[in-house]
């Protein structure tokens, strides 16, 4: 069976250097790009059912990029100030440096870890071990950070914050593909919600 079309379930890359177009030209196949899963935010309706009132807490714990956008989102939609006296604590400096798009950005407030592990972020939480922490999550999260947390006794709140759904396929949308580029178990949940009958 020769491949013609590939279908690769993440968005389309900025840049024209990925290697995607490399393989596309080298092997003569036309590659398609669309993302199988999406993340929503919740509703402040939704979020409120956890009983978390974000301005008790001092300091926040972001993950990722997407963490951010979706707690100032929610503080917006909440009607939150967030308050001058609020520190944020990130996993790597970009993730500290696009803060930048909501606050301005005072290195005296803002700590990161440097591997993009939680595990290089501890000696600054315990430093600050004072603080109330609020831990801005998705619906599918990573347990083994909450474990560190709790194993070095931080004292934080998990609060879901946004989620992972299906990007559905509408009934006109073409599915004539000879492969499927996967990356997470998500994305094979998404197929078979979308082709319940699929058979490779």
């Amino acid at each position: 069976m020769k491949i013609k079309k590939v279908l690769v379930s993440q968005p389309k890359p900025a840049s024209e250097k990925s290697p995607y177009f490399d393989i596309a030209e080298k092997y003569g196949v036309n590659i398609e790009f669309r993302p199988f899963i999406k993340v929503e935010g919740l509703s402040p309706k939704e979020f409120r059912q956890q009983k978390i009132s974000i301005p008790e807490y001092t300091a926040v714990i972001f993950t990722a990029r997407t963490a951010i956008d979706h707690f100032f989102k929610l503080c917006e939609g909440l009607r939150v100030t967030i308050p001058d006296t609020m520190k944020y604590f990130c996993v790597t400096e970009s993730v500290a440096l696009y803060l930048q798009k909501y606050i301005v950005y005072r290195k005296r407030k803002i700590f990161f870890g440097n591997s993009g592990k939680l595990d290089d972020l501890i000696p600054s939480l315990v430093k600050h071990s004072d603080e109330k922490y609020l831990f801005p999550v998705s619906d599918v999260h990573n347990e083994e950070h909450t474990a560190l947390l709790d194993k070095n006794k931080i004292n934080y709140t998990k609060a879901i914050m946004y989620r992972t759904v299906s990007n559905d396929f509408t009934p006109d949308e073409k599915f004539d593909y000879d492969m499927l580029v996967f990356f997470s178990p998500s994305g094979i949940n998404s197929l078979l919600k979308n082709f319940p009958n699929f058979d490779q």
